[in-house]
Formats: C-alpha cells, sequence, structure tokens
C-alpha cells in the first residue's frame, strides 16, 4: 500500500492489480509466462515507461522490466528462482531491491552484485517482519517508504512515467 502512496505523491497515477487466481505452483518455471500473461495487458494499458512496483510473486515480472527498459521496485524479490535472476541481470533501467536476511527467498548477495540499489533488513522474513514488538516491524515499514523515496529521487522519477504496483 506505502509503495503505491510513494510513487502517487509524486503525481503518478497508480494502477494496482491483484491476481485473477492463486498460480498453481509459484516456484515452477511457468510462473514467468503466468505473470508477465496477468502484467503486459495493464502495462499496455498505463502506456509510456511506467515503474514497476511488485512484491514477491510479481517479480516475476522482472523479464518484462529489462526487454522494455523500465524502472522498478523490487519487494521481497524472488531471488532462489533462476529466472527472476536472470532477467534482474539483463535489466537496463535502475531497480531496487528491498528484502530481510530471514527470508529464505533473499539472497543479499545476489542483490547487491545485481543492482546498487539495495535495502536489506537484518532479520526481516519475507513479510518484512522482524522479531519483537511490532513496532520494529511498524520501523522496517518506515525504513522501506524512505528507501523508495531516495531512489525515486536518485533516478529522477516520475518525469512523465505513471506507476503499476503488481502483487
Amino acid at each position: 500500500m506505502y509503495a503505491g502512496d510513494v510513487a502517487e505523491q509524486r503525481g503518478a497515477a497508480v494502477h494496482r492489480h491483484s491476481w485473477s487466481e492463486e498460480p498453481a505452483r509459484p516456484d515452477a518455471p511457468e510462473i514467468e509466462s503466468w505473470v508477465l500473461g496477468q502484467t503486459a495487458p495493464l502495462i499496455e494499458a498505463v502506456g509510456g515507461r511506467p515503474l514497476l512496483i511488485a512484491k514477491s510473486l510479481g517479480t516475476n515480472a522482472a523479464a518484462i522490466a529489462a526487454e522494455r527498459s523500465l524502472p522498478a521496485v523490487w519487494l521481497t524479490p524472488v531471488l532462489t528462482l533462476p529466472w527472476v535472476v536472470e532477467a534482474l541481470s539483463r535489466a537496463t533501467a535502475p531497480f531496487l531491491l528491498v528484502g530481510g536476511t530471514a527470508d529464505k527467498l533473499w539472497d543479499g548477495d545476489a542483490a547487491r552484485r545485481l543492482s546498487p540499489h539495495v535495502l536489506e533488513v537484518p532479520a526481516a522474513d519475507h513479510g518484512m517482519y522482524v522479531p519483537g514488538p511490532l513496532t520494529e516491524s511498524i520501523a522496517v515499514l518506515s525504513r522501506v517508504v524512505v528507501a523508495m523515496e531516495e531512489f525515486l529521487d536518485e533516478i529522477g522519477w516520475p518525469g512523465d512515467a505513471l506507476a503499476a504496483p503488481a502483487r
């Protein structure tokens, strides 16, 4: 929610997407084409050079971001899927990777190889929750928002872009 708000506060029109159904196997190679089939029509409808914002499963859209040179914010990307890492390695537009060291789907070394824009939160799980009082996890959310704002400042976004979060 807040990721879209960051884009919206910059004057972007935010186009939220929810999956039409649950995928059968989110770790199978077919998932990439399934995600692309869900996100490509939205990206086409938005037009221009939108910023992609996606969490977890949505990072399978990294291939379309690479093909179209679209900037992106990948929240808890699935860096254990080789096709996601390969697509990210082909990207020419800047992207931010956000993950936690307690997330089994996060690979901090790969993240730092793939992008200079990385927020790695110690002890954060796939939901970006950290151990301890809930206020500690809320503080993590604040760090994510700040990282997004700094990233977008650094790349000079939005320009004429629109935001298209995929979940």
